[in-house]
């Protein structure tokens, strides 16, 4: 792993995601943070050392095609496909809808077919598990083979992920971003 890199993008994370207040989270729970990683994953100059950091910290897995549910996994996703491009490889992104559209193909998973690949589902963080074994659920059910769960920060989906006995791979956690 390119120690540069994930060091760039650890400062971009606290300079950027990191709002501290008073905030409701998805799960319904309270917390003195919120971590948000759009602020990152969507901008020009954090959004490819994302896909990099991304890249290695999955190094380990065989993978072809990334992808989430939409909206936190789909600029994830989209950063690793361009970093893995800028590095000499093939790698397809594709969005898991929310529910499946009612016209047109009616499809749930957008993008390249994924029936019978091996994929990796992605968030940007993760504090129940539930958007990405949301993802797990409708890959598999397209027919794809999943791999592991990886997301950039880890903030509690780890329990669920064992439970579930997905692979769970993630760059940083709350220690990481001193929020421990």
């Amino acid at each position: 792993m390119n120690d540069d890199v994930r060091a760039a993008l650890l400062r971009q994370i606290k300079d950027k995601a990191v709002v501290h207040g008073r905030v409701t989270l998805s799960s319904g729970a309270e917390a003195d943070f919120y971590i948000d990683l759009r602020r990152v994953t969507l901008d020009g100059e954090s959004a490819p050392l994302a896909g990099q950091v991304m890249l290695d910290a999955t190094a380990h897995l065989d993978y072809d095609a990334v992808g989430g549910l939409t909206l936190g996994a789909d600029p994830v996703a989209t950063s690793m496909l361009h970093a893995a491009a800028a590095r000499g490889r093939h790698l397809d992104a594709f969005v898991v809808r929310k529910a499946g559209k009612a016209h047109g193909l009616q499809r749930r998973i957008e993008g390249p077919d994924v029936a019978g690949r091996r994929v990796l589902i992605v968030e940007d963080t993760s504090t129940t598990g539930n958007s990405p074994l949301t993802a797990v659920e409708a890959a598999r059910q397209a027919g794809a083979e999943v791999v592991a769960v990886a997301t950039i920060v880890e903030r509690g989906a780890a329990v669920a992920m064992e439970r579930t006995g997905v692979p769970y791979v993630y760059a940083f956690d709350l220690s990481d971003l001193d929020l421990t």
